[in-house]
């Protein structure tokens, strides 16, 4: 039997606040944490499977042109080698978030370097390196293309233009403005694990062992990739050693491992290596950002101009949306945006840590501390003032926010009120200073679906095809399933990762616990329905704690009521119109300290504190650590984070760990994290938004803001390396 249902009203039951086992919001630990840290969890190419040989994927030189290979034979024919292959069916891009079709196929025609075009096949992996690393590329009837963002033709993307009132005269009759243009350059994902795949058939049947975000598109664009039907493939991803985006589509060395051991009618295990990865897997746009904001003599906004411009390869539709907080995080009646799409021969831009506002978020509230400075008000109060009604744009209320809260409570967390005056503190040699920003992301529901079965043994099992990344869903998954069935955490075992089971939402977009997480509730909202059924009791009269039963004054166990039956219940979330009816955003505010050396211009973050909310947290623990998580990639981005591209063929100079600079743990101070309390009931019945990407939504700029006010220099050229800041001093 399957609970469906369809977010078309707010939910304002609650039903979870009045469950008693104690279990969500309770900060428990990841239940398959110490399998993780002792080795014990296979991820994906761990699997050691019978008759298994490797490939290793052959890169394009160039970024232009026929792809031939001149030794072909010469390299099939060394020791070990079973296959050289190029196929049409290879992948030249990953595909992007829920694409659910194969992406651009054929790789017979460069179009980036790096751009993997083949496949070597051999019977051990030094083997097949070798001959991978022996085959000869060149490309034939090469032109030159565009691949720097500066001179590149451009396409105005008209689904993201807006004109609301008159922009241009906010700014010239503006008590105070502010116009400025920022850039950011492309980051990398750079998740642990590298992309890794393990094909076998068996006849017509095809299993995946992959490392990957959204199994049930993922599987759907294996398919059509291949050219076979969905029912034919199983992707098995139980655990994902991080993804950040890179992984929510499926990439080149999964469709080439298929292929592969079609061919030699062997198991193929096919991983890309560090410098494969940064190569061709998705980065994130590099952007170019004007901001204008106009505001009267009280410090209220009176226009707000956001325009960007962003690149992809050709053919490809995604386009960073750095404006998508704009539309709504300030007021100012008079509004302009726009956004350019270059076209560049570089590896594919995509989805990396909270796409859009990561890089959005971050400029905007860059300008609005320059607003602050220029006015001489606290940048907390300029943004206090400028919390809108409602949204600005459409005039649709706010399904919840405690924005003003986040404010507050951070700054007195934060210790605000003791912030010194621009380049007014000094300890030795180094320059001291405080910065702020706000933090902004938008709230989605996706469809999912889980299974929860209530054993005759009185324990629950839930079953789903959605993956953890990393992120907790082990953890809130059987916390969800306990606290409405009235079971121990211990009770609950949670089983996911393949696609044999029902279809989630997938982890991306900060919708994974909501949306899975909503589907495990109604499956158990269900149970609980027919508990109450069989003890001829009301569903909101039952109380269920510690595997027993109470009602109408009597206690019974499960194990009594069930007596050798399993309940089994399918629960099955839409979005409906409470997408559309109001604005849903979560959101937060950073504060962050820093030391500034005054003849280096080395800047060392101090300490850093975010205040948060983000509807009903479901585990404190596993939240906390998203928000720290998300202030560390803060870090990276206001101080390191830079692929650097070569100007004369744009293939990616710094593709490994070594030279794509990310924090380490002597980077990172002590950081504080506040979780406000908060209720959704427009979200989904269980009042939760995602808060995976929300940490990282404008951190870099709480950082970039602090120099500026150790040392007076503004950088506008993220990350500010110390150069910048030298130069500025």
């Amino acid at each position: 039997m399957t609970e469906s249902f369809k977010m078309d009203a707010p939910v304002t039951d609650r039903r979870l606040d009045d469950m008693v086992q104690g279990l969500v919001g309770a900060p428990l630990d990841r239940p398959e944490g110490p399998l993780k840290v002792t080795g014990q969890a296979t991820y994906a190419n761990e699997w050691q499977v019978e008759g298994m040989v490797h490939g290793v994927m052959v890169r394009a030189p160039g970024n232009s042109g026929h792809v031939v290979l001149t030794n072909r034979d010469v390299v099939a024919a060394m020791p070990g080698v079973l296959s050289v292959i190029q196929d049409d069916r290879l992948l030249r891009n990953p595909a992007q978030g829920t694409a659910n079709e194969a992406p651009i196929q054929g790789p017979h025609h460069a179009a980036y370097m790096g751009q993997l075009i083949a496949v070597v096949v051999a019977e051990s992996f030094e083997q097949a390196r070798h001959a991978a690393q022996c085959l000869q590329v060149t490309l034939e009837n090469a032109e030159v293309v565009a691949v720097d963002p500066d001179t590149a033709a451009l396409e105005p993307q008209e689904g993201q233009a807006l004109d609301q009132g008159d922009l241009d005269a906010a700014m010239r009759d503006a008590a105070y403005a502010v116009d400025v243009t920022y850039t950011t350059p492309s980051h990398s994902s750079a998740a642990m694990e590298p992309h890794a795949s393990i094909a076998s058939w068996e006849g017509e049947d095809l299993t995946l062992r992959g490392s990957y975000q959204m199994l049930k598109y993922n599987r759907n664009e294996l398919a059509d990739s291949l050219g076979i039907h969905p029912d034919r493939v199983r992707v098995l991803s139980p655990y994902v050693g991080g993804g950040f985006g890179s992984k929510l589509g499926l990439s080149p060395e999964a469709v080439a491992a298929a292929i592969a051991a079609r061919e030699v009618g062997r198991p193929v295990s096919v991983a890309l290596q560090r410098q494969q990865v940064f190569e061709a897997t998705m980065r994130r746009s590099e952007t170019r950002q004007r901001i204008r904001l106009a505001a009267d003599a009280e410090g209220r906004l009176t226009g707000l101009g956001h325009d960007a411009r962003i690149s992809n390869l050709p053919g490809e539709t995604f386009a960073e949306p750095v404006l998508q907080a704009s539309h709504f995080l300030y007021s100012g009646q008079n509004r302009r945006m726009s956004m350019d799409l270059a076209r560049l021969h570089r590896l594919c831009a995509g989805s990396v840590r909270a796409p859009g506002e990561a890089v959005g978020v971050t400029v905007l509230e860059s300008a609005m501390d320059e607003l602050a400075y220029k006015i001489g008000m606290d940048p907390v109060e300029l943004r206090r003032r400028n919390i809108p009604d409602k949204d600005p744009e459409s005039g649709k209320a706010f399904s919840s926010r405690r924005f003003r809260e986040a404010l507050d409570s951070g700054a007195e967390a934060f210790g605000w009120a003791d912030r010194p005056g621009v380049k007014e503190r000094r300890e030795g040699e180094w320059l001291i200073g405080y910065g702020m920003a706000s933090a902004a992301r938008v709230n989605v529901l996706m469809e999912s679906q889980a299974r929860v079965s209530l054993t005759p043994q009185g324990k629950a099992v839930v079953q789903t095809d959605m993956t953890d990344i990393g992120t907790g869903t082990y953890a809130i998954l059987g916390q969800i399933a306990g606290e409405m069935l009235g079971l121990p955490r211990e009770d609950v075992e949670v089983v996911l990762g393949d696609t044999d089971l029902p279809p989630s939402s997938g982890s991306g977009g900060s919708w994974g616990a909501s949306s899975s997480g909503t589907s495990v509730y109604l499956a158990c909202q269900a149970i609980r329905r027919q508990l109450a059924e069989r003890l001829q009791v009301s569903e909101p009269d039952l109380t269920l704690k510690d595997g027993s039963a109470t009602f109408d004054n009597r206690t019974r166990s499960l194990v009594e009521i069930l007596q050798g039956d399993e309940i089994v219940k399918l629960g099955h979330v839409q979005p409906g119109d409470t997408s559309q009816a109001v604005r849903q955003a979560t959101f937060g505010a950073y504060f962050a300290e820093v030391a500034v050396h005054a003849a280096s211009g080395e800047t060392r973050v101090r300490r850093m504190h975010g205040s948060f909310a983000a509807g009903r947290i479901l585990n404190a623990k596993t939240a906390r650590s998203q928000c720290l998580g998300g202030m560390i990639f803060g870090i990276g981005m206001a101080l390191e984070e830079e692929l650097a591209f070569d100007p004369r063929d744009g293939h990616v100079a710094n593709h490994n760990l070594a030279e794509y600079h990310i924090p380490v743990n002597a980077d990172v101070p002590q950081m504080t994290v506040e979780l406000l309390e908060e209720r959704d009931d427009w979200a989904n019945p269980m009042q939760a938004k995602g808060i995976g990407e929300l940490g990282i939504c404008g951190a870099a700029a709480a950082i970039v803001n602090a120099i500026h006010n150790a040392t007076g220099v503004r950088v506008r050229d993220y990350p500010a390396t110390l150069d910048k800041v030298i130069a500025g001093m």
